[in-house]
């Protein structure tokens, strides 16, 4: 897998911010998913906490830092973000490099890229997989699109903004009887995801699999189920990371309830 050159300085910084380390200096938030980092010193994950950075692990065992952010509420949960337009390309390429490994057994014929943030990643993944072509879904409505071929779309990042999400009726030869493997950047909730299933199911189409730059606690599970039985079972992703509670020392752990 690609990795991206890396300063040893930054690898302790990041490693020391994970615990809050009180030497350690903070990472600005313009300097996360920059840097792909090399595997982890033996310490168990997680086992004193997490402070300002979530170290997300990639297949080969390279990290991410992930920023926490506190989800709107009490304050005492929080999840690790992820914004693939915000990252530095060696970084998306390391991750599309290791979507390409996890879609490549589905043999897909052809890869619907979700927007906005899953569709570099389907361009990236439909190239590695020698595709010549993605067929994006969209949230701009052109004056040829169809009602029919539209669903509403809300996500955990814009939770009071209503949109619609559109699949192009041109693009319907290109889907229709082919293996269609759906690519985004993170599965979360659920709710955009089980949009993408019921727009899809529109057009008569169940995917063979959905694989994701990050699967973001499992909450995402029993939303896509309740739409398309069992396709979660056919999800995949390049890294994961937990819904996190706050606990008594201040400090970011994985929740207990995951759903």
């Amino acid at each position: 897998m690609f990795m991206a050159t890396i300063q040893c300085g930054s690898v302790m910084q990041a490693d020391a911010l994970v615990t809050r380390d009180p030497s350690a200096m903070p990472i600005e938030p313009h300097h996360f998913w920059q840097e792909i980092l090399p595997p982890a010193p033996s310490r168990a994950p997680g086992m004193h906490g997490y402070s300002d950075a979530f170290p997300a692990v990639l297949p080969d065992g390279s990290r991410l830092m992930l920023p926490i952010r506190v989800l709107p509420g009490a304050g005492d949960r929080a999840v690790a973000s992820l914004i693939v337009n915000q990252a530095s390309f060696a970084v998306e390429d390391a991750l599309a490099a290791a979507m390409t490994a996890l879609a490549r057994p589905f043999e897909a014929d052809v890869l619907v890229g979700v927007p906005t943030l899953g569709l570099p990643l389907a361009a990236n993944v439909a190239r590695r997989l020698g595709h010549g072509r993605m067929v994006p879904l969209g949230t701009s409505r052109k004056f040829w699109y169809r009602d029919d071929l539209s669903e509403p779309l809300r996500s955990i990042t814009t939770p009071d903004q209503a949109k619609r999400i559109f699949l192009d009726p041109r693009m319907l030869p290109l889907i229709i009887g082919q293996r269609v493997l759906v690519i985004d950047d993170v599965l979360s909730s659920g709710a955009s995801m089980a949009s993408v299933l019921r727009l899809l199911a529109r057009a008569g189409v169940v995917p063979v699999g959905i694989v994701a730059a990050m699967l973001q606690t499992e909450r995402w599970v029993a939303a896509t189920d309740a739409v398309s039985p069992g396709v979660s079972g056919r999800v995949r992703g390049a890294i994961r990371s937990p819904l996190l509670a706050r606990g008594p020392d201040d400090l970011w752990h994985p929740a207990d309830d995951q759903t």
